[in-house]
Protein backbone atom coordinates (compact mmCIF):
# COMPACT_ATOMS: atom_id res chain seq x y z
CA UNK A 1 0.00 0.00 0.00
CA UNK A 2 1.42 3.02 -1.21
CA UNK A 3 0.38 6.61 1.06
CA UNK A 4 1.42 10.13 0.93
CA UNK A 5 1.33 12.59 3.22
CA UNK A 6 1.40 16.10 2.97
CA UNK A 7 3.06 18.34 5.36
CA UNK A 8 5.65 17.63 8.33
CA UNK A 9 3.90 19.06 11.46
CA UNK A 10 3.98 17.02 13.97
CA UNK A 11 0.14 15.75 12.61
CA UNK A 12 2.07 14.60 9.59
CA UNK A 13 4.98 13.25 11.19
CA UNK A 14 3.25 11.05 13.41
CA UNK A 15 0.34 10.11 10.65
CA UNK A 16 3.41 8.87 8.71
CA UNK A 17 4.97 6.77 11.23
CA UNK A 18 1.79 4.87 12.19
CA UNK A 19 1.35 4.19 8.56
CA UNK A 20 4.98 2.79 8.26
CA UNK A 21 4.23 0.05 11.36
CA UNK A 22 1.24 -1.19 9.35
CA UNK A 23 3.91 -1.56 6.03
CA UNK A 24 2.68 1.04 4.00
CA UNK A 25 5.53 2.48 1.84
CA UNK A 26 5.21 6.15 3.05
CA UNK A 27 6.30 9.24 1.25
CA UNK A 28 6.40 12.70 3.34
CA UNK A 29 7.04 15.63 1.44
CA UNK A 30 7.47 19.12 2.59
CA UNK A 31 7.37 21.84 0.73
CA UNK A 32 10.06 23.78 3.25
CA UNK A 33 13.86 22.68 3.49
CA UNK A 34 13.38 21.65 6.81
CA UNK A 35 10.58 19.68 8.49
CA UNK A 36 8.17 20.67 11.81
CA UNK A 37 5.43 22.87 9.88
CA UNK A 38 4.46 25.20 12.46
CA UNK A 39 7.11 23.89 14.98
CA UNK A 40 9.72 24.54 12.40
CA UNK A 41 13.33 26.18 14.19
CA UNK A 42 14.77 29.41 13.14
CA UNK A 43 18.60 30.04 14.01
CA UNK A 44 20.21 33.71 14.30
CA UNK A 45 23.31 34.54 15.27
CA UNK A 46 23.48 31.38 18.08
CA UNK A 47 20.44 32.10 19.21
CA UNK A 48 18.00 28.92 18.74
CA UNK A 49 13.82 29.65 18.46
CA UNK A 50 11.07 27.81 17.97
CA UNK A 51 9.11 28.63 15.10
CA UNK A 52 5.71 27.15 17.26
CA UNK A 53 4.45 25.21 19.82
CA UNK A 54 6.62 25.72 23.08
CA UNK A 55 3.98 23.90 25.80
CA UNK A 56 4.59 20.11 26.14
CA UNK A 57 1.92 18.34 27.80
CA UNK A 58 0.44 14.59 27.20
CA UNK A 59 4.11 13.83 26.78
CA UNK A 60 3.32 9.62 26.23
CA UNK A 61 1.30 10.80 22.98
CA UNK A 62 5.12 11.29 21.62
CA UNK A 63 6.86 8.49 23.55
CA UNK A 64 4.25 6.27 22.25
CA UNK A 65 5.72 6.86 18.17
CA UNK A 66 8.66 5.66 19.09
CA UNK A 67 7.82 2.63 20.74
CA UNK A 68 5.61 1.72 17.83
CA UNK A 69 8.93 0.42 16.47
CA UNK A 70 10.41 -0.68 20.08
CA UNK A 71 12.62 1.97 20.47
CA UNK A 72 13.65 4.04 23.72
CA UNK A 73 12.39 7.74 23.12
CA UNK A 74 15.51 9.00 25.69
CA UNK A 75 17.40 7.96 22.82
CA UNK A 76 16.01 10.31 21.12
CA UNK A 77 14.33 13.36 22.94
CA UNK A 78 14.52 14.95 26.54
CA UNK A 79 11.69 15.78 28.17
CA UNK A 80 12.22 18.03 31.15
CA UNK A 81 8.94 18.94 33.58
CA UNK A 82 8.72 22.22 34.65
CA UNK A 83 7.92 23.42 38.29
CA UNK A 84 6.19 26.54 37.20
CA UNK A 85 3.86 26.34 34.28
CA UNK A 86 3.31 29.75 33.56
CA UNK A 87 4.05 32.95 35.79
CA UNK A 88 0.62 35.36 35.22
CA UNK A 89 1.21 38.67 35.11
CA UNK A 90 -2.16 41.02 36.04
CA UNK A 91 -2.97 44.85 34.97
CA UNK A 92 -1.75 45.91 38.52
CA UNK A 93 1.37 44.06 38.15
CA UNK A 94 0.35 41.51 40.55
CA UNK A 95 2.06 37.66 39.72
CA UNK A 96 0.69 34.60 40.36
CA UNK A 97 2.81 31.43 39.23
CA UNK A 98 0.56 28.61 38.09
CA UNK A 99 1.76 25.26 38.54
CA UNK A 100 1.47 21.45 39.63
CA UNK A 101 1.78 22.03 43.48
CA UNK A 102 -1.84 22.06 44.41
CA UNK A 103 -1.24 23.46 47.85
CA UNK A 104 0.61 26.53 46.83
CA UNK A 105 -2.13 27.00 44.13
CA UNK A 106 -4.90 27.02 47.02
CA UNK A 107 -2.90 29.57 49.14
CA UNK A 108 -2.07 31.90 46.13
CA UNK A 109 -6.05 31.68 45.14
CA UNK A 110 -6.84 32.49 49.03
CA UNK A 111 -4.61 35.29 48.97
CA UNK A 112 -6.83 36.51 45.81
CA UNK A 113 -9.82 35.60 47.31
CA UNK A 114 -10.59 32.84 49.96
CA UNK A 115 -14.30 32.12 48.91
CA UNK A 116 -12.39 30.53 45.41
CA UNK A 117 -10.63 28.17 46.52
CA UNK A 118 -13.47 25.50 47.38
CA UNK A 119 -14.46 26.81 43.92
CA UNK A 120 -11.10 26.05 42.51
CA UNK A 121 -11.52 22.43 43.99
CA UNK A 122 -15.14 21.94 42.58
CA UNK A 123 -13.66 23.18 38.81
CA UNK A 124 -11.10 20.52 38.92
CA UNK A 125 -12.89 18.03 39.59
CA UNK A 126 -15.39 19.13 36.65
CA UNK A 127 -12.32 19.10 34.36
CA UNK A 128 -11.54 15.87 35.13
CA UNK A 129 -15.20 14.64 33.77
CA UNK A 130 -15.00 16.53 31.03
CA UNK A 131 -11.24 14.99 30.54
CA UNK A 132 -12.02 11.42 30.94
CA UNK A 133 -14.97 11.73 28.71
CA UNK A 134 -13.80 14.11 26.10
CA UNK A 135 -9.86 13.34 25.75
CA UNK A 136 -9.78 9.61 27.24
CA UNK A 137 -13.04 8.53 25.53
CA UNK A 138 -13.16 10.47 22.40
CA UNK A 139 -10.01 12.35 21.20
CA UNK A 140 -8.59 9.34 19.12
CA UNK A 141 -12.63 8.29 18.27
CA UNK A 142 -13.51 9.25 14.24
CA UNK A 143 -16.15 11.45 13.76
CA UNK A 144 -17.14 11.06 10.52
CA UNK A 145 -20.62 9.78 10.89
CA UNK A 146 -23.79 11.63 12.40
CA UNK A 147 -24.54 8.80 14.25
CA UNK A 148 -21.00 8.17 16.67
CA UNK A 149 -21.94 12.64 16.99
CA UNK A 150 -25.64 11.97 18.20
CA UNK A 151 -24.42 8.98 20.02
CA UNK A 152 -22.54 11.25 22.48
CA UNK A 153 -24.68 14.09 22.81
CA UNK A 154 -26.17 13.29 26.21
CA UNK A 155 -23.03 12.72 27.88
CA UNK A 156 -21.65 16.43 26.01
CA UNK A 157 -25.02 18.19 27.31
CA UNK A 158 -24.50 16.92 30.89
CA UNK A 159 -21.06 18.32 30.80
CA UNK A 160 -22.51 21.43 29.93
CA UNK A 161 -20.56 21.84 26.55
CA UNK A 162 -23.25 24.39 25.40
CA UNK A 163 -21.56 26.69 27.73
CA UNK A 164 -18.00 28.40 26.93
CA UNK A 165 -15.15 28.02 28.49
CA UNK A 166 -15.18 31.07 30.20
CA UNK A 167 -18.47 30.84 31.53
CA UNK A 168 -17.68 27.54 32.90
CA UNK A 169 -14.93 28.79 35.01
CA UNK A 170 -17.35 31.82 36.10
CA UNK A 171 -19.86 29.69 37.52
CA UNK A 172 -17.53 28.37 40.07
CA UNK A 173 -15.15 31.13 40.24
CA UNK A 174 -15.59 34.70 41.33
CA UNK A 175 -12.88 36.81 40.81
CA UNK A 176 -11.92 38.29 37.73
CA UNK A 177 -8.10 37.95 37.86
CA UNK A 178 -8.85 34.10 38.63
CA UNK A 179 -11.50 33.62 35.72
CA UNK A 180 -9.33 34.94 33.33
CA UNK A 181 -6.24 32.96 34.32
CA UNK A 182 -8.38 29.67 34.63
CA UNK A 183 -9.98 29.89 31.43
CA UNK A 184 -7.58 30.91 29.12
CA UNK A 185 -6.19 28.01 27.58
CA UNK A 186 -8.70 28.06 24.81
CA UNK A 187 -5.93 30.43 23.46
CA UNK A 188 -3.42 28.09 23.34
CA UNK A 189 -5.80 25.94 20.56
CA UNK A 190 -7.16 29.71 18.83
CA UNK A 191 -10.52 29.34 20.10
CA UNK A 192 -11.77 32.70 22.56
CA UNK A 193 -12.45 31.40 25.96
CA UNK A 194 -15.71 33.49 25.56
CA UNK A 195 -17.00 31.45 22.67
CA UNK A 196 -14.63 27.80 22.69
CA UNK A 197 -17.01 25.12 23.79
CA UNK A 198 -16.08 24.26 27.76
CA UNK A 199 -15.23 20.80 26.23
CA UNK A 200 -11.77 23.01 26.26
CA UNK A 201 -12.03 22.83 29.70
CA UNK A 202 -10.45 19.76 29.59
CA UNK A 203 -6.85 21.47 29.41
CA UNK A 204 -6.80 22.55 32.49
CA UNK A 205 -7.05 19.05 33.95
CA UNK A 206 -4.92 17.16 31.11
CA UNK A 207 -2.48 19.99 32.08
CA UNK A 208 -2.45 18.68 35.98
CA UNK A 209 -2.19 14.96 34.94
CA UNK A 210 1.32 14.84 33.18
CA UNK A 211 2.71 18.37 34.15
CA UNK A 212 4.07 20.93 31.68
CA UNK A 213 7.80 19.86 29.85
CA UNK A 214 9.62 21.41 28.29
CA UNK A 215 12.33 19.57 25.21
CA UNK A 216 15.90 19.98 25.91
CA UNK A 217 17.17 21.83 22.40
CA UNK A 218 13.83 23.14 21.85
CA UNK A 219 10.64 21.60 20.51
CA UNK A 220 12.49 21.28 17.68
CA UNK A 221 14.84 18.53 18.97
CA UNK A 222 11.86 16.47 19.57
CA UNK A 223 11.01 17.12 15.29
CA UNK A 224 14.34 16.49 14.81
CA UNK A 225 14.45 12.81 16.64
CA UNK A 226 11.36 11.96 14.96
CA UNK A 227 13.04 12.52 11.79
CA UNK A 228 15.74 10.12 12.50
CA UNK A 229 13.39 7.20 13.31
CA UNK A 230 11.36 7.69 10.14
CA UNK A 231 14.81 7.47 8.13
CA UNK A 232 15.52 4.50 10.24
CA UNK A 233 12.57 2.75 9.58
CA UNK A 234 12.01 3.78 5.87
CA UNK A 235 10.08 6.54 5.40
CA UNK A 236 11.15 8.31 2.27
CA UNK A 237 10.96 11.87 3.34
CA UNK A 238 11.50 14.80 0.49
CA UNK A 239 12.34 18.46 1.27
CA UNK A 240 12.06 22.01 -0.87
CA UNK A 241 9.25 20.57 -2.99
CA UNK A 242 5.63 21.31 -3.23
CA UNK A 243 2.14 19.46 -3.96
CA UNK A 244 0.20 21.53 -6.28
CA UNK A 245 -2.02 19.28 -7.15
CA UNK A 246 -3.89 15.99 -5.61
CA UNK A 247 -5.32 13.85 -9.08
CA UNK A 248 -8.11 11.99 -8.45
CA UNK A 249 -10.03 9.61 -10.91
CA UNK A 250 -13.70 9.97 -10.26
CA UNK A 251 -13.77 10.98 -6.64
CA UNK A 252 -10.76 8.64 -6.10
CA UNK A 253 -7.30 9.59 -5.19
CA UNK A 254 -4.98 8.44 -7.31
CA UNK A 255 -1.42 10.70 -6.52
CA UNK A 256 -0.15 13.73 -6.41
CA UNK A 257 1.76 16.41 -8.53
CA UNK A 258 4.86 18.29 -7.00
CA UNK A 259 6.00 21.81 -8.53
CA UNK A 260 8.54 20.42 -10.59
CA UNK A 261 5.72 17.91 -12.40
CA UNK A 262 6.92 14.94 -10.74
CA UNK A 263 4.20 12.76 -10.37
CA UNK A 264 3.59 10.19 -7.68
CA UNK A 265 0.96 7.77 -7.72
CA UNK A 266 -0.71 6.64 -4.18
CA UNK A 267 -3.69 5.02 -2.77
CA UNK A 268 -3.41 7.07 0.16
CA UNK A 269 -3.25 10.58 0.46
CA UNK A 270 -3.07 11.75 4.08
CA UNK A 271 -2.88 15.97 4.45
CA UNK A 272 -1.25 17.76 7.17
CA UNK A 273 -1.89 21.15 5.18
CA UNK A 274 -4.80 22.83 6.20
CA UNK A 275 -7.93 21.10 4.44
CA UNK A 276 -9.87 24.92 3.46
CA UNK A 277 -6.22 25.06 1.57
CA UNK A 278 -6.13 21.20 0.21
CA UNK A 279 -10.10 21.65 -0.93
CA UNK A 280 -9.16 24.97 -2.89
CA UNK A 281 -5.62 25.06 -3.90
CA UNK A 282 -4.91 21.33 -4.27
CA UNK A 283 -8.20 19.79 -5.57
CA UNK A 284 -8.74 23.18 -7.46
CA UNK A 285 -12.20 23.93 -5.61
CA UNK A 286 -14.11 20.67 -6.77
CA UNK A 287 -16.43 20.15 -4.09
CA UNK A 288 -19.53 21.60 -6.19
CA UNK A 289 -21.75 18.00 -5.93
CA UNK A 290 -21.98 18.17 -2.28
CA UNK A 291 -24.21 21.29 -1.41
CA UNK A 292 -23.77 20.03 2.09
CA UNK A 293 -19.88 20.03 2.44
CA UNK A 294 -19.86 23.40 0.53
CA UNK A 295 -22.28 25.05 3.25
CA UNK A 296 -20.30 23.50 5.73
CA UNK A 297 -17.39 25.10 4.59
CA UNK A 298 -18.35 28.31 3.81
CA UNK A 299 -19.86 28.64 7.64
CA UNK A 300 -16.23 27.64 8.75
CA UNK A 301 -15.18 30.52 11.13
CA UNK A 302 -11.21 30.75 11.80
CA UNK A 303 -8.81 31.13 14.53
CA UNK A 304 -7.33 34.53 15.53
CA UNK A 305 -4.23 35.63 13.74
CA UNK A 306 -0.86 35.30 15.25
CA UNK A 307 2.35 37.81 15.93
CA UNK A 308 5.63 36.63 16.93
CA UNK A 309 8.20 38.74 17.55
CA UNK A 310 11.03 36.77 18.18
CA UNK A 311 14.56 38.42 19.99
CA UNK A 312 17.40 37.69 21.81
CA UNK A 313 19.24 40.31 24.22
CA UNK A 314 22.36 40.92 25.40
CA UNK A 315 21.39 41.02 29.40
CA UNK A 316 20.17 37.78 31.20
CA UNK A 317 16.76 38.78 32.74
CA UNK A 318 16.96 35.92 35.66
CA UNK A 319 13.07 37.46 36.98
CA UNK A 320 11.54 35.84 33.90
CA UNK A 321 9.79 32.81 33.92
CA UNK A 322 10.08 30.15 31.19
CA UNK A 323 6.24 30.42 30.39
CA UNK A 324 4.77 34.20 31.05
CA UNK A 325 1.06 35.32 30.33
CA UNK A 326 0.36 38.90 30.64
CA UNK A 327 -3.23 39.79 30.62
CA UNK A 328 -3.75 43.56 29.20
CA UNK A 329 -6.52 45.61 31.13
CA UNK A 330 -9.65 44.97 28.51
CA UNK A 331 -10.06 41.23 28.57
CA UNK A 332 -13.64 40.38 26.67
CA UNK A 333 -13.39 43.80 24.72
CA UNK A 334 -10.07 42.80 22.89
CA UNK A 335 -10.97 39.67 22.23
CA UNK A 336 -14.12 40.75 20.71
CA UNK A 337 -11.81 43.12 18.88
CA UNK A 338 -9.68 40.31 17.74
CA UNK A 339 -12.38 37.32 17.11
CA UNK A 340 -15.62 39.65 15.97
CA UNK A 341 -14.63 43.12 14.93
CA UNK A 342 -11.17 41.81 13.29
CA UNK A 343 -9.09 44.82 14.11
CA UNK A 344 -6.26 46.09 16.35
CA UNK A 345 -6.03 47.34 19.61
CA UNK A 346 -3.05 48.86 22.02
CA UNK A 347 -4.48 46.61 25.08
CA UNK A 348 -3.19 43.47 24.12
CA UNK A 349 -2.31 40.63 26.15
CA UNK A 350 1.09 38.46 25.41
CA UNK A 351 2.43 34.82 26.07
CA UNK A 352 6.22 35.11 26.47
CA UNK A 353 8.82 32.12 25.85
CA UNK A 354 12.01 32.22 27.55
CA UNK A 355 13.58 28.67 26.74
CA UNK A 356 16.58 30.01 28.04
CA UNK A 357 15.46 30.12 31.48
CA UNK A 358 15.45 26.01 31.54
CA UNK A 359 17.83 25.45 28.45
CA UNK A 360 21.39 27.60 28.26
CA UNK A 361 21.70 26.38 25.11
CA UNK A 362 19.32 28.18 23.35
CA UNK A 363 21.49 31.50 23.36
CA UNK A 364 25.00 32.39 23.34
CA UNK A 365 27.06 32.80 26.65
CA UNK A 366 25.29 35.06 29.44
CA UNK A 367 22.74 35.99 26.36
CA UNK A 368 18.58 35.22 26.96
CA UNK A 369 16.55 33.96 23.72
CA UNK A 370 12.52 35.13 23.62
CA UNK A 371 9.99 35.00 21.27
CA UNK A 372 6.94 36.89 22.31
CA UNK A 373 3.07 35.52 21.13
CA UNK A 374 0.31 38.32 20.64
CA UNK A 375 -3.02 37.32 19.31
CA UNK A 376 -4.18 39.60 16.15
CA UNK A 377 -7.20 39.74 13.95
CA UNK A 378 -6.58 36.88 11.32
CA UNK A 379 -6.61 38.23 7.73
CA UNK A 380 -10.45 38.40 7.33
CA UNK A 381 -9.18 42.45 8.78
CA UNK A 382 -7.26 42.94 5.31
CA UNK A 383 -4.59 44.80 8.10
CA UNK A 384 -1.67 45.48 6.13
CA UNK A 385 1.05 44.19 8.20
CA UNK A 386 4.23 45.79 6.13
CA UNK A 387 2.66 48.94 8.10
CA UNK A 388 1.49 47.29 11.27
CA UNK A 389 3.91 45.17 11.89
CA UNK A 390 6.83 47.30 12.70
CA UNK A 391 4.08 48.95 14.74
CA UNK A 392 3.33 45.90 16.76
CA UNK A 393 6.84 45.21 17.10
CA UNK A 394 7.48 48.50 18.88
CA UNK A 395 4.46 48.50 21.17
CA UNK A 396 5.15 44.90 21.99
CA UNK A 397 8.90 46.11 23.29
CA UNK A 398 6.97 48.62 25.24
CA UNK A 399 4.66 46.78 27.26
CA UNK A 400 7.17 44.21 28.00
CA UNK A 401 9.79 46.94 28.93
CA UNK A 402 7.11 48.87 31.18
CA UNK A 403 5.54 44.92 32.57
CA UNK A 404 8.68 43.07 33.07
CA UNK A 405 11.82 43.81 31.35
CA UNK A 406 13.82 47.10 32.18
CA UNK A 407 15.69 48.63 29.61
CA UNK A 408 14.38 45.74 26.84
CA UNK A 409 14.89 47.99 24.36
CA UNK A 410 18.89 48.48 24.90
CA UNK A 411 19.41 44.84 25.43
CA UNK A 412 18.12 43.65 22.38
CA UNK A 413 20.69 42.16 19.91
CA UNK A 414 18.74 40.17 17.51
CA UNK A 415 15.25 40.53 16.36
CA UNK A 416 12.59 39.69 13.85
CA UNK A 417 8.83 39.17 13.30
CA UNK A 418 6.02 37.26 11.37
CA UNK A 419 2.72 38.31 10.89
CA UNK A 420 -0.49 36.16 9.47
CA UNK A 421 0.56 37.05 6.44
CA UNK A 422 3.79 33.79 7.59
CA UNK A 423 1.12 31.64 8.19
CA UNK A 424 -1.11 32.77 5.10
CA UNK A 425 1.73 32.50 2.40
CA UNK A 426 4.31 30.12 3.76
CA UNK A 427 2.04 27.67 5.92
CA UNK A 428 -1.11 27.69 3.61
CA UNK A 429 -3.17 28.47 6.33
CA UNK A 430 -7.28 30.00 5.11
CA UNK A 431 -6.92 33.86 6.33
CA UNK A 432 -3.25 33.25 7.94
CA UNK A 433 -5.42 31.91 11.14
CA UNK A 434 -2.87 30.52 13.44
CA UNK A 435 -4.48 27.16 14.67
CA UNK A 436 -7.11 26.78 11.49
CA UNK A 437 -10.66 26.99 12.39
CA UNK A 438 -12.02 27.58 15.70
CA UNK A 439 -12.76 25.81 18.95
CA UNK A 440 -16.41 26.07 19.01
CA UNK A 441 -19.21 23.29 19.46
CA UNK A 442 -21.10 23.87 16.18
CA UNK A 443 -17.07 23.29 14.41
CA UNK A 444 -16.21 20.00 17.21
CA UNK A 445 -15.82 16.54 16.80
CA UNK A 446 -18.28 15.54 13.86
CA UNK A 447 -18.82 19.44 12.50
CA UNK A 448 -15.36 19.60 12.18
CA UNK A 449 -13.05 18.92 8.92
CA UNK A 450 -13.77 15.01 9.08
CA UNK A 451 -10.16 12.76 8.94
CA UNK A 452 -11.62 10.95 6.62
CA UNK A 453 -12.36 13.35 3.43
CA UNK A 454 -16.36 13.46 2.79
CA UNK A 455 -15.62 14.28 -0.70
CA UNK A 456 -12.88 12.12 -2.30
CA UNK A 457 -12.12 8.30 -1.40
CA UNK A 458 -8.71 7.80 -0.27
CA UNK A 459 -8.14 11.24 1.07
CA UNK A 460 -7.42 12.27 4.51
CA UNK A 461 -6.92 14.70 7.37
CA UNK A 462 -4.72 15.40 10.06
CA UNK A 463 -3.57 18.30 12.30
CA UNK A 464 -5.48 21.55 13.51
CA UNK A 465 -8.36 21.71 11.31
CA UNK A 466 -9.57 18.27 11.48
CA UNK A 467 -10.81 16.22 14.97
CA UNK A 468 -9.87 16.38 17.59
CA UNK A 469 -8.29 20.26 16.96
CA UNK A 470 -4.98 22.33 17.59
CA UNK A 471 -2.29 21.83 20.23
CA UNK A 472 0.30 19.23 20.02
CA UNK A 473 -2.00 16.86 21.96
CA UNK A 474 -5.06 17.61 19.26
CA UNK A 475 -2.47 16.84 16.07
CA UNK A 476 -0.97 13.72 17.72
CA UNK A 477 -3.85 12.46 18.21
CA UNK A 478 -5.89 12.93 15.26
CA UNK A 479 -3.00 10.79 13.72
CA UNK A 480 -4.12 7.79 16.01
CA UNK A 481 -7.73 8.76 14.48
CA UNK A 482 -6.42 7.97 11.22
CA UNK A 483 -4.99 4.63 12.42
CA UNK A 484 -8.63 3.65 13.46
CA UNK A 485 -10.11 4.50 9.66
CA UNK A 486 -7.32 3.84 7.35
Amino acid sequence: MNSVVIGSGFGGIAAALRLRVKDHKVTLIEKHQDLGGRARVFKRNGFTYDGGPTVITAPYLINELFELFKKDPKDYIKLSPLKVWYQFIFEDKSKFNYSGDELEMKRQIKEINEKDVEGYEKLVNFTKKIFDKGFTELADVPFDKPFVMIQQLPALLKLKSYKSVYSLVSSYIEDEKLRRMLSMHPLLVGGNPFTTTSIYGLILYLEKKWGIHYSMGGTGNIIKGLEKLMNEVGIKIIKGREVIKIISNEKKITGIELDDQTIIKSNNVICNADPPAVYEKMLNGNTDNSLIFKWKKSRMEYSMGLFVYYFGTKKKYENVEHHTIKFGNKYKEHLDDIFNNKKLNDDISYYLHRPSATDEAMAPKDNDCFYVLVPVPNNQSKIDWSIEGEKMKNLVIDKMQNDLMPNLRDNIVEDFYLTPDYFEKDLNTKYGSGFSIQPKFSQSAYFRFHNKSEIYKGLYFVGAGTHPGAGVPGVLSSAKVLDKIL
